[in-house]
């Protein structure tokens, strides 16, 4: 994928320190010391044009997010979404965001195992060439990281409109021994789940129909601890 952007791009990012790390691997193990507080982090993971993660900042106040996008022109289209999300607002720069430009490939680079919450991965690429799998996002190699990099709360969330990618993640999720949950192979039956913030991507695939596939995968101690208690109050022992 190529993507064309305005000139001054990378100008642009680096006058924006208050929002957008351009070297993010400088704060690994030090992204709560840059939020200033010690909130859970989430993060997105191709983040796009950033409708999502800058929704979701405004939304969850207690929440940290970071968005990761490899292209300049996305970490500054989403740049200009995060600040309009908060101008309603009397702050000048959204105070729980931040916007990286990196390439997943190295996420380890970027995070000290434990530091992070929540990742969500929103529409990835499918990467529909068998011989393109181990480039998904949900490949086993990526879910290693993942793990590592998850706390014992830590979960991922996964959207998708590609019914080839979901049921390949499905199986890469179960053969990696991860406890899936809330699995629906269309989010919006019942129309529009106002829960669910949309991507720009998922409003696109709605327009035309198109069924929206979403699954949450436990990681942590934690977190498979409380689906283990809310499992056992809706089906008894």
């Amino acid at each position: 994928m190529r993507l064309r952007g305005r000139k001054g791009i990378r100008e642009s990012l680096e006058e924006q320190q208050d929002l957008v790390i351009l070297e993010p691997g400088q704060y690994k193990g030090k992204w709560q010391q840059l939020f200033g507080n010690d909130r859970p982090i989430h993060v997105e993971f191709g983040m796009g044009k950033g409708r999502f993660i800058s929704q979701m900042s405004y939304r969850n106040p207690e929440i940290n997010y970071i968005g990761f996008d490899m292209y300049d022109e996305l970490v500054r289209r989403a740049a200009e979404k995060s600040r309009l999300a908060w101008s309603d607002t009397e702050v000048d720069t959204p105070p729980n965001i931040k916007l990286a430009l990196a390439n997943i490939e190295q996420i380890e680079n970027v995070f000290e195992p434990g530091e992070i919450e929540r990742i969500y991965l929103n529409f990835s690429d499918p990467w529909p060439k068998a011989k393109h799998a181990r480039r998904r996002l949900t490949h086993p190699r990526f879910l290693d990281n993942y793990r590592q990099l998850l706390n014992s709360k830590g979960q991922i969330h996964f959207k998708t409109d590609s019914e080839t990618l979901f049921e390949f993640s499905l199986n890469s999720f179960a053969d990696s021994g991860l406890q899936m949950t809330n699995i629906s192979l269309n989010l919006h039956r019942d129309g529009i789940n106002e829960e669910h913030v949309m991507t720009e991507y998922e409003n696109k695939f709605m327009g035309k129909g198109m069924n929206i596939h979403r699954v949450e995968v436990l990681i942590g101690k934690d977190a498979l601890e409380q689906y283990e208690k809310i499992r056992l109050e809706k089906y008894g022992k």
